[in-house]
């Protein structure tokens, strides 16, 4: 996988980001645990791949930032990030008491950079700012102000806004300034919400990061083993269109997981894809899921099953 610029930031990236939140251990979201040992291996299977040079973080991830520990402790192995690496970290409001001021934002990036042994920060996302109001995160000493003072300092070089809803990463993108934009769940085999808001960022220069190909793993293990669609309840007809989608794949002799992956990878207007992965398995599957060869007739077949719009997590108005 040869490393493109994202958007108008100076960063190459791989179409494939290894997202790490399933290393941080939470089997509340995810079903199982993973050890220290798992996840630190896991993060050296990436490092040593030529194919992904792309490894995507937070603070907020696992109790104490314990992706962010276990990632750390893989790269002070090695001295530091590797040359050519890229590593994308989120500011996240206090664990305890919710705050996400300016001034948490400083905190959670000194949090960020012990755990990691690293002194500068190439990404730096806002995460999920959908849990305070636009007005408290864009008012005078808020987090949108602190992050750019981090970025003038010199301690970040980009920033980026990742969250959910498509209309809320719109306005933050409207501010002017954020350089790169990540949301989740919304541009799968499942659920399209966030294609406008892709293609205009795209051609803006705004790099696109396609987070959750998988549907938060329906789209992977099936609607019958994971019964839950983007992190919460499913609607009945989501599971039929998944199950829908795994015959035609699988009458093709092609993994819906594939198809799932590379829907997200072929798009022109997103420069890399997301994918949380468990263990070092996980990350050699991952690359053979990428490269499988797939028909121009399964994807219009798929084409046929996507469910209504208004079934989509963000409906268009």
């Amino acid at each position: 996988m040869t490393a493109r610029p994202l958007g108008g930031t100076a960063l190459a990236v791989t179409p494939l980001c290894v997202g790490t939140s399933p290393l941080a251990s939470m089997p509340d979201l995810y079903g199982y645990e993973v050890s220290d040992e798992r996840a630190v291996a896991t993060v050296d299977a990436v490092l040593d791949s030529d194919a992904v040079n792309f490894i995507d973080t937070s603070n907020g991830y696992g109790a104490g930032g314990a992706a962010e520990r276990r990632v750390g402790a893989a790269l002070r192995r090695r001295g530091g990030l590797p040359a050519g690496m890229v590593l994308a970290t989120k500011v996240d409001p206090d664990p305890r008491t919710g705050d996400f001021s300016g001034e948490r934002v400083r905190v959670s990036l000194e949090e960020s950079m012990e755990r990691l042994g690293l002194d500068h920060i190439q990404l730096l996302h806002l995460h999920d700012p959908e849990r305070i109001t636009f007005e408290e995160a864009t008012a005078p000493g808020g987090p949108v102000e602190a992050l750019a003072d981090l970025k003038r300092q010199g301690l970040v070089s980009h920033l980026g806004v990742a969250g959910g809803p498509v209309d809320l990463m719109r306005r933050y993108l409207d501010t002017g300034v954020f350089e790169v934009v990540l949301t989740h769940n919304r541009y799968t085999l499942l659920d399209r919400s966030a294609e406008t808001l892709f293609r205009t960022a795209h051609e803006r220069g705004i790099g696109v990061l396609n987070a959750a190909p998988y549907g938060g793993g329906m789209l992977a293990k099936g609607p019958e083993r994971q019964t839950r669609y983007a992190y919460g309840e499913r609607d009945a007809a989501i599971a039929a269109a998944a199950a829908a989608m795994r015959a035609v794949a699988d009458r093709a002799g092609v993994p819906l997981a594939a198809a799932a992956l590379q829907y997200s990878s072929r798009a022109p207007f997103i420069h890399s894809t997301v994918v949380g992965v468990s263990s070092p398995q996980r990350v050699r599957q991952t690359l053979h899921l990428a490269s499988l060869p797939i028909p121009r007739s399964l994807w219009e077949e798929l084409d046929t099953l996507v469910p209504a719009p208004d079934l989509w997590l963000d409906p268009p108005c």
